[in-house]
């Protein structure tokens, strides 16, 4: 199952998924609620912050 990144919710629908726009390395995932409300959040391998 696939987790958000950001509220660490299991997601199934109404996500995005997407590298890392620092260093590629990473996947980021984010639910429809945290999109909407613009939470922050944290790639892994490189600790890039986005909106």
């Amino acid at each position: 199952m696939k987790v958000c990144g950001t509220c660490n919710k299991e997601v199934a629908e109404d996500y995005v998924e997407f590298r890392c726009p620092a260093c590629s390395k990473s996947n980021i995932i984010r639910c429809f609620h945290c999109r909407q409300t613009a939470k922050k959040y944290k790639c892994p391998e490189c600790g890039f912050e986005g909106p």
